[in-house]
């Protein structure tokens, strides 16, 4: 049962694996995606197809009829990876060896939805993949195994996400042999230990001046590719028009004071903005319906003055 982009490795390994037979793979619906709204599968559900296997994709998959129909698979084991919809009593009961879930977080820190997200926007400098027998609570049943990674300084979600699809297809592929032998005893999660992973939405990608520039820059680097980290620049040659929604792609932490939000410089490498405390460089940015560029090259076709202070 899978999803996102992360869980398409952890399928193949588990295809790869001797002495098991992959019975289905379940998914979320097709949904519409671009400026078309076509309606386009999930990446599991493309993995799936382009392997061979039967794909269920139930609106609601808690529902008799979508339990009875999974039913008819009869698994012995379900492995579930970034599926998106919470796993009721009755399914979680329906394989007599349960539901052994793939995480990418060290449990118990970072239960939820982007754990991967938070871990760098945190701060944090390691992290990994857990596997864990699911029950009713989210992220909280006994753990199985875990293998740790570590979080580069420039890392962002979308390339700390690749390692760990790595890394998880390589720990499904110890753990399930072991728990189905029997020789794999889970453990419980330490509940004192246990933080949260929201899932983010796109407001979250807004700039906090106020928060210091080391925050600001994990962020970036958390919520690259979504929802992508965003500031408002006033309009300078009309002071009663809205502010241009500016998307900052990648920054640099420097040393400076002011107000938050104020530009400080804007000489080569792009503007410096203040934060609560030191300064960002936005070093790559883009502008609404324009492609990604060089904070230098935006400066070039919209000059900022020194004073002009970006947010709210």
């Amino acid at each position: 049962m899978g999803t996102a982009d992360i869980a398409v490795p952890i399928l193949r390994a588990l295809c790869a694996l001797p002495g098991v037979e992959v019975a289905g793979v379940v998914s979320q619906p097709d949904r519409p995606k671009g400026r078309k709204l076509v309606q386009t599968p999930s990446a599991v559900k493309l993995a799936a197809l382009e392997l061979g296997l039967p794909v269920q994709t139930p609106e609601q998959v808690n529902t008799p009829e979508s339990v009875a129909a999974l039913g008819a698979w009869r698994p012995d084991v379900m492995v579930v990876v970034a599926y998106g919809q919470i796993l009721r009593e009755p399914l979680l009961r329906l394989p007599p060896r349960g539901c052994v879930n793939v995480h990418a977080s060290l449990l118990p820190r970072y239960r939820g939805a982007a754990p991967i997200q938070w871990a760098i926007a945190r701060g944090d400098v390691v992290t990994g993949v857990t596997t864990m027998l699911m029950n009713a609570r989210m992220d909280a049943g006994d753990m199985l195994l875990q293998q740790t990674v570590a979080i580069g300084p420039e890392d962002t979600a979308g390339v700390l996400q690749v390692r760990l699809a790595a890394a998880g297809a390589d720990l499904l592929a110890r753990t399930l042999p072991a728990w189905m032998s029997g020789t794999l005893v889970p453990r419980p999660q330490d509940e004192t230990l246990a933080t949260l992973a929201p899932k983010l939405h796109k407001g979250d990608g807004e700039i906090n001046w106020t928060l210091s520039a080391t925050e600001i820059y994990n962020r970036v680097r958390g919520f690259n590719p979504w929802p992508g980290a965003y500031c408002l620049v006033p309009e300078v040659s009309d002071a009663g028009a809205a502010p241009t929604v500016l998307k900052v792609r990648r920054v640099a932490v420097e040393s400076g004071t002011g107000e938050p939000g104020c530009v400080l410089d804007v000489g080569g490498g792009g503007p410096l903005v203040a934060a609560g405390s030191g300064a960002l460089r936005l070093l790559d940015v883009q502008a609404p319906g324009g492609k990604a560029m060089a904070g230098e090259a935006y400066l070039r076709g919209r000059p900022l003055r020194v004073g002009t202070r970006l947010g709210r």
